[in-house]
């Protein structure tokens, strides 16, 4: 008789099968990045799930999403139909329960190691046994995050940037249980959604966290010591290292209070000065002064977010 065993039939489903087998993904946290990565997901014609901890947070991100495809539309870089099928492949929703279905999840909440620990618990519990869950923390500890769940060989961290559907590139880092076919399946997945996929250890601020915080707080510091404006500060960044922008307006992008958690973290973690927050970017977050998203930071915005002279 003939054998026709293949070789996917020995050694169960390939990284591939995995990928095509996800039609669905939820993401948790509807904040700045959610909504980039759930427009992200969307595009790349995949079902998202969005949920949000109340009606009034939930109202104002399904708002802010349409403002930020709208923004592209002005801009010629996008079109109606475009944003009408990527809205039409995103679900809002503030029930948990919700992702018992879903193939992938996806948290995208506050950096704060509680609360990100205390999620991963309630999605261990209602998610399928075989659900990859995914965190996009950008400094805090997988593997102790891990530790809150029965699946720790599932457990990896995609670290997007801001502004997500712009950003080529995304990190995947590997806690100390994550499982080869775990990640073999996310670094397909973010092929699929068209992101090229760096792998990295887990360490404090992996690699672009770590790599961009001392260059925003040393401008930080520039423009405290009265060295230079901001608007030159960043002329000179931009010009003479042909960065797309300055540091200065790369802080206000990734949002004031995000960059503040971030280099808290980091200096909390590592303790080396240069992770230290420069006082006028508390200054600022105290005056909830973030960014873009509130319309002034270290510059002032227009409401399409162009600096305002």
């Amino acid at each position: 008789m003939e054998n026709n065993l293949k070789l996917e039939d020995l050694l169960g489903k390939t990284s591939n099968d995995s990928v095509e087998a996800i039609n669905s993904v939820a993401i948790i946290g509807a904040g700045i990045m959610g909504q980039g990565i759930a427009q992200t997901i969307a595009s790349a014609g995949i079902e998202v799930i969005i949920i949000e901890i109340d009606e009034e947070h939930l109202n104002k991100s399904k708002a802010s999403l349409s403002d930020s495809i709208d923004r592209e539309i002005r801009r010629w870089a996008m079109t109606q139909s475009e944003k009408k099928s990527i809205l039409s492949r995103v679900t809002w929703k503030l029930d948990l329960e919700v992702i018992k279905n879903c193939d992938l999840i996806i948290e995208a909440v506050d950096e704060d190691f509680e609360l990100k620990k205390s999620i991963f618990k309630k999605l261990d519990a209602l998610a399928k046994p075989d659900t990859i869950l995914i965190s996009n923390t950008s400094t805090l500890s997988l593997t102790k995050i891990a530790e809150a769940t029965s699946r720790k060989d599932k457990i990896i961290g995609m670290h997007f940037l801001h502004p997500v559907p712009k950003v080529p590139v995304v990190e995947l880092i590997k806690c100390l249980h994550t499982s080869k076919e775990t990640m073999d399946t996310i670094k397909t997945f973010a092929g699929k959604i068209g992101k090229t996929p760096v792998e990295v250890y887990e360490y404090p601020g992996y690699v672009t966290t770590r790599a961009i915080i001392p260059l925003l707080n040393e401008a930080m510091y520039i423009l405290l010591e009265g060295v230079a404006t901001a608007k030159d500060i960043d002329t000179a960044m931009r010009l003479g290292y042909n960065f797309p922008f300055g540091p200065l307006e790369m802080a206000d992008m990734m949002g004031l209070d995000e960059v503040l958690a971030w280099m808290e973290s980091m200096w909390q973690t590592l303790g080396e000065p240069r992770f230290r927050a420069c006082p006028i970017l508390r200054k600022l977050v105290r005056e909830e002064k973030l960014g873009k998203k509130t319309g002034e930071g270290f510059f002032k915005y227009d409401e399409n977010g162009k600096i305002i002279d």
